[in-house]
């Protein structure tokens, strides 16, 4: 089981790099953009605060652009939290029906190893490369705002994170077990789930009959505005997040233990 393991970790970690680098290096360049753009924004925060629904959606009406909180919610809580959750997409997407596509399934399954345990073995190999990915990120963005020397409300910035992963970990529970019923790659039927789990969310916070119902999207409890407007968590959707997780895992389990392989 370690081998398979292994081997995702080797297989992913060029991508891992390049999706770190760049959502992260984007960030931390965002952040520190913050101090020449800090006084023109503080005479146009009413402006962007009264947008309505493009200001309701993107947080401005409840942060102020004009401060390193504000900013980091609404700039650099979008890049973080659509760029991480693609990134969590893409290396769950496939990580199953590579082994039918690539028709490499009858030398893994061969191995005197149950697939039950392999499954683990990838599952945990696609946590691992989402719990790093997030922790290079956050390194590039703690340098930048120290650069800065900005004064950040850390309580509430660890806690969008804690959200963002539990969000990211909730995405990639979702297109593993997509990956477990195909046979093809369908990297994009995934990034397609993202996209549009992130444009209801959207929705549900400019449409008024959408806004009891927010909870269906894993970005309803990650958003930065909310988190760092209030510091309080989304409860149910939060719980509702844990459960799709476990629920994608276990399916998967369960319909790729018991399914014929093609070879």
């Amino acid at each position: 089981m370690f081998t398979i393991y292994k081997h995702e970790i080797k297989e992913y970690w060029k991508s891992l790099l390049i999706w770190a680098i760049c959502v992260g290096g984007m960030g931390a360049m965002c952040i520190l953009l913050f101090s020449s753009m800090k006084e023109t924004m503080s005479g146009m925060t009413e402006s962007f605060a009264s947008m309505g629904a493009f200001s309701d959606a993107f947080g401005m009406s409840q942060l102020s652009i004009a401060t390193l909180a504000g900013f980091y919610a609404t700039e650099i809580g979008t890049i973080h939290g659509l760029g991480g959750a693609m990134f969590a997409a893409v290396v769950s997407a496939n990580i199953l029906s590579k082994e039918e596509d690539g028709h490499t399934s009858e030398f893994l399954f061969s191995l005197p190893i149950r697939r039950e345990k392999a499954v683990f073995a990838k599952w945990s190999a696609a946590v691992s490369h989402i719990l790093l990915f997030n922790l290079l990120c956050v390194l590039l963005y703690l340098v930048a705002i120290v650069a800065l020397g900005e004064e950040m409300d850390f309580h509430r910035y660890f806690l969008y994170h804690i959200m963002q992963l539990l969000m990211q970990m909730e995405v990639a529970g979702i297109c593993f077990c997509i990956s477990a019923f195909q046979k093809k790659n369908k990297l994009g039927l995934s990034l397609g789930v993202v996209l549009l789990l992130y444009a209801y969310d959207l929705m549900a916070r400019v449409v008024p009959d959408l806004a009891d119902y927010k909870l269906f999207s894993p970005f309803s409890y990650a958003n930065a505005a909310d988190l760092f407007s209030t510091g309080e968590i989304y409860l149910a959707g939060t719980v509702l997040g844990a459960a799709v997780l476990a629920a994608g895992v276990v399916v998967a389990h369960v319909i790729y233990g018991r399914k014929d392989l093609a070879v």
